[in-house]
């Protein structure tokens, strides 16, 4: 079956790519970082803790489910990486073209874009880009219109997926697959959080009579009841999946990426079962020291990414932290009031 996808799998784009001036290559260099996953994920962080109902009737809701759609997508990738195992593009391994007109600090940077090793299908910038970006564009339903938010999620994930081409880090072929299998991840994930614009019944989602409707008495909210657990919870099990096979083809580049996607999933079901899902946004004053902490967790589980079990207890505590936050102001003042 992995025979389905092999190395040789260019169609001729690289012979584009390498006509194409210098200063758009530098360009989609910058584009890429749209997708990277700190950066996705810190995106979504601050969706969830500081989203307020003018971007969506359960904002804590939409939110963790966001996570979790990206979460799966990431799931997805290690599996499709560890049981294809085909290589990037040549170009990806180096030695780095660098334009000799960029300064010494762009240089170093511009190289660590264009040089990557690991696997190559499917891409997972297209892959986190199209789940992230048309998540955000789905959960959070009350931000200018549908077609509006669409057609923006789509001009970022179209663009990401050009930039992984255009630096050659990626064939057409990886890119492509990761926009479908991102795409496919959203609504998957959604219908198991239930969100009912994808399960076909009443697209009201709430309890609340009153809740996610308009002035007209017309439905606005699909996703005041989003439950995101399932979608954790699937990730946490494809990721399993992704380290048996990454284990089996003694891929250990991939057993890392997989504990490290079983983390996050588990990491964020225990998390939300910490929250209500209806709490207030986090204050400023709780979320830029748990910013600070939770970032040093992440850095941490990759840079310390040589021990599998150090990594997992790491990235596991990052995300419970991230995902529980919106309960912590509440704790304390239960523990002020307890105290006096």
């Amino acid at each position: 079956m992995t025979g389905l996808v092999t190395a040789e799998r260019g169609i001729g784009e690289t012979a584009l790519v390498d006509a194409l001036p210098e200063f758009v290559v530098v360009a989609f260099a910058a584009v890429t970082h749209l997708a990277d996953p700190w950066f996705l994920f810190g995106l979504l962080a601050i969706g969830y803790w500081f989203a307020s109902d003018l971007a969506a009737a359960a904002p804590r809701r939409a939110g963790a489910t966001a996570i979790a759609v990206v979460t799966c997508a990431y799931a997805v990738v290690a599996l499709g990486k560890a049981w294809f195992a085909v290589p990037r593009p040549p170009g990806a391994v180096g030695p780095a073209d660098v334009p000799t007109w960029l300064p010494g600090l762009l240089s170093t940077w511009y190289e660590a874009q264009v040089l990557s090793d690991g696997f190559g299908f499917p891409s997972g910038h297209a892959t986190g880009g199209a789940a992230a970006y048309l998540a955000l564009a789905l959960v959070y339903d009350r931000v200018w219109t549908a077609r509006g938010r669409l057609a923006g999620a789509v001009a970022v994930a179209v663009a990401v997926a050009a930039s992984r081409v255009i630096i050659e880090v990626h064939f057409l072929v990886d890119v492509l697959a990761g926009l479908l299998v991102g795409g496919g991840t959203v609504v998957g994930a959604l219908w198991l959080a239930g969100d009912p614009r994808f399960r076909g019944g009443d697209s009201s989602g709430v309890d609340d009579a009153t809740d996610g409707l308009d002035a007209d008495g017309g439905v606005t909210a699909p996703t005041a009841a989003l439950d995101p657990l399932p979608a954790f919870l699937l990730a946490a099990v494809v990721s399993a999946g992704a380290a048996g096979v990454a284990v089996a083809g003694g891929h250990t580049g991939e057993v890392v990426e997989a504990g490290i996607g079983i983390a996050t999933g588990l990491g964020g079901a225990i998390g939300w079962l910490l929250v209500d899902g209806d709490e207030p946004a986090v204050p400023v004053r709780i979320a830029v020291p748990a910013l600070a902490v939770t970032g040093a967790l992440w850095v941490g589980a990759y840079a310390l990414s040589s021990s599998l079990a150090v990594t997992v207890v790491a990235t596991t505590a990052a995300v419970v932290a991230v995902v529980a936050l919106p309960a912590l102001p509440a704790l304390l003042g239960r523990t002020a009031v307890d105290r006096a």
